[in-house]
């Protein structure tokens, strides 16, 4: 689920604060009520403010035994509330209810029922802030689990924190300077660098189409608590490509219709175009330091086919692993969009069948394995540190470390004719490896070659086939065939593979490009070719092109002069099996997921329509310009 979808669900109280579903079958708020106690109390953080927090205590707890505590902290409601009214589930997953747990649900500071400012991914202290009433959501966190082990009977002095999307932030924030007793942590795609890779932006790129539906529900003015959010203005449409055609310039959304200068994040996101100290300091990567052997263990949860937060996962795991010697954790990625391993069954999307209920076996091999072991000492975890799914095969791999050690990378050139061949790739390696003096051997000439395409803000490259209203989820994976038949982008093939082929890890666009204009995006998508023609996505990502050199200083490309624009696309575990072809798309617009570019080096925020104008891309091919796609490569 998108979060837009989480946070609706969340205003209707028909979900766990996790996003998480009640499915069929699973208890309802009488068998809640009869095995749980609700407690709603306001927990007083070091600074005067109170968050709003709902307790579920099993019945029968203490003197005749104690239970860990589990906690969701969330920004989408603790609800619903009330001491006489129970969620249909009182632990975030049917599999945890049944464990017994004592569950906590936490309005974060400024949301719902909690008092304080929200501030959007709050950035951690600086030590120069340090003070007896400083805050952040780390202590926040600390705080509410001091009085929590206080004055919660029946507690084992043990707890855990678990969280999807942005709970699965709060979840990553606790973890520096963590409690003692806070012993187990599973960030749940959660966001994380929300300017190079999560919600709000990709490499600079906005995402237009997610954060106008989303900040619409949650970027209200808040004077005081409250039960219930209203959106700021209806919208509804049955075509988002050209109701987004039909704003206009990205500033339109704030017409009296639409935001009107009512929503302070999105204001936020405009003004802070470029990745400056406001983006900095929400990346909660810096924070997650000095955490060590003895810190709490984590494991950090991600899906392949998350819309959102795929980023987030990846780069949360990395982060810990790099600056955490000795750190317990380990990394799950799944065959998930955005929190699907919480759904009741997930053995299917779109059309992809994965042969077993993935999300089930999630839930029951590994995420309550964890928390039983680490907060109540039952039973063994002792997984691989990389528990992967393998969208190429259906099949769950496990790996001592992500990426893989055993991989070697392969660059894959882009040919004038459309194709990427291991000739062309032998040619261009002898190029670049004889510039050095020392071979003594001329580099082989090889006459300037390019392949261009025109393109017009105008007439934007869909991010999907058909018609849609809201984002369809199963762009990730889409047929990219409608697509291959525009005119505005470029697709390269291999040759038909003569033996399976897994890629592993991040993959990296080295294209040389020039526009006719003086910015650009860049679109590029690896794509499994299958026997049928279909034309399956594997991975995409943008680059906006003005950051190519720096994300906090942009520069204007000069016109029709190569450069180099290079980026990494988020990982991946693919196998493209033998008779497949692997496929290579460039474009420079994926609308209306992303907002578009002028093409002209203006402040995107405050452009006007005159400054959006058709430019002529071409990406080289060339010895000097050897535009290319590089891959890890299993053996």
């Amino acid at each position: 689920m998108s979060r837009f979808l989480a946070l609706a669900a969340a205003l209707l109280l028909a979900l766990p604060a996790t996003a998480q579903t009640t499915a069929p079958g699973q208890p309802d708020t009488a068998t809640t009520r009869q095995q749980y106690q609700k407690l709603d109390r306001r927990i007083r953080m070091r600074d005067g403010v109170q968050l709003y927090t709902v307790v579920y205590v099993p019945r029968g707890a203490a003197p005749a035994t104690l239970y860990p505590i589990i906690m969701v902290r969330t920004p989408y409601s603790a609800g619903p509330y009330g001491e006489n009214h129970y969620r249909p589930q009182a632990g975030p997953s049917a599999e945890l209810s049944a464990e017994k747990y004592i569950f906590v649900y936490q309005d974060v500071r400024g949301r719902y029922l909690s008092e304080g400012q929200f501030e959007e991914m709050t950035p951690a202290l600086r030590p120069e802030q340090a003070s007896p009433t400083a805050h952040d959501e780390s202590t926040d966190t600390f705080d509410t689990i001091e009085w929590l082990l206080k004055n919660v009977p029946g507690n084992n002095g043990r707890v855990g924190l678990v969280g999807i999307s942005y709970p699965g932030f709060y979840a990553t924030a606790a973890l520096p300077h963590a409690h003692p007793a806070l012993k187990a942590v599973s960030p749940q795609a959660p966001v994380t660098d929300e300017f190079i890779g999560d919600d709000a932006r990709h490499k600079g790129a906005f995402f237009l189409l997610d954060n106008f539906e989303f900040t619409n529900y949650f970027d209200i003015p808040r004077p005081q608590p409250v039960a219930e959010y209203a959106p700021l203005f209806k919208f509804e449409t049955k075509d988002a490509y050209q109701f987004f055609l039909r704003l206009g310039p990205l500033k339109n959304a704030n017409g009296p219709q639409y935001f009107n200068n009512r929503a302070r994040i999105w204001n936020e996101y405009q003004q802070h175009d470029t990745y400056d100290a406001y983006w900095q300091a929400r990346d909660s990567r810096p924070a997650l330091t000095g955490l060590g052997s003895a810190g709490p263990a984590v494991l950090v949860v991600g899906g392949w086919f998350d819309a959102e937060d795929l980023y987030g996962a990846l780069n949360t795991y990395k982060a810990l692993e790099k600056q955490n010697p000795g750190l317990n954790n380990r990394l799950v990625m799944g065959p998930w969009t955005h929190g699907a391993w919480a759904r009741r069954d997930w053995s299917k999307f779109g059309p992809l069948s994965f042969g077993a209920n993935t999300a089930e076996y999630f839930r029951q091999t590994l995420e309550t394995p964890f928390f039983n072991f680490y907060l109540k000492d039952k039973g063994s975890f002792n997984p691989a540190e990389a528990t992967v799914f393998n969208t190429g095969t259906n099949e769950w791999k496990t790996y001592p470390a992500w990426p893989p050690a055993a991989t070697k990378t392969r660059t894959l050139y882009l040919k004038p004719t459309g194709r990427i061949d291991s000739v062309f790739e032998t040619v261009i390696e002898k190029a670049l490896n004889n510039r050095i003096p020392s071979l003594g051997m001329p580099a082989p000439v090889l006459p300037p070659a390019f392949t261009q395409y025109i393109s017009d803000p105008a007439n934007p490259v869909p991010y999907t086939d058909g018609i849609h209203g809201s984002r369809n989820n199963e762009y990730v994976m889409e047929d990219q065939r409608f697509a291959s038949k525009r005119a505005d982008v470029l697709t390269f093939h291999s040759e038909t593979l003569p033996t399976a082929l897994t890629v592993a890890g991040p993959l990296v666009a080295d294209l040389w490009v020039s526009t006719s204009g003086t910015d650009a995006d860049f679109i590029v998508k690896v794509i499994d070719e299958l026997p049928n023609g279909t034309q399956r996505l594997v991975r995409a990502e943008v680059m906006r092109g003005r950051f190519r050199n720096s994300f906090s200083k942009p520069e204007a490309f000069k016109p029709n002069q190569p450069t180099e624009v290079k980026y990494e696309l988020p990982d991946v575990l693919h196998t493209f099996a033998k008779g497949h072809r692997l496929l290579v798309q460039v474009q420079s617009t994926w609308f209306p997921l992303v907002d578009r570019n002028p093409q002209t080096f203006v402040p995107i925020a405050t452009a006007d329509a005159k400054d959006f104008q058709k430019a002529t891309i071409k990406v080289y091919h060339d010895a000097g310009h050897p535009s290319a796609v590089r891959v890890a490569v299993l053996p």
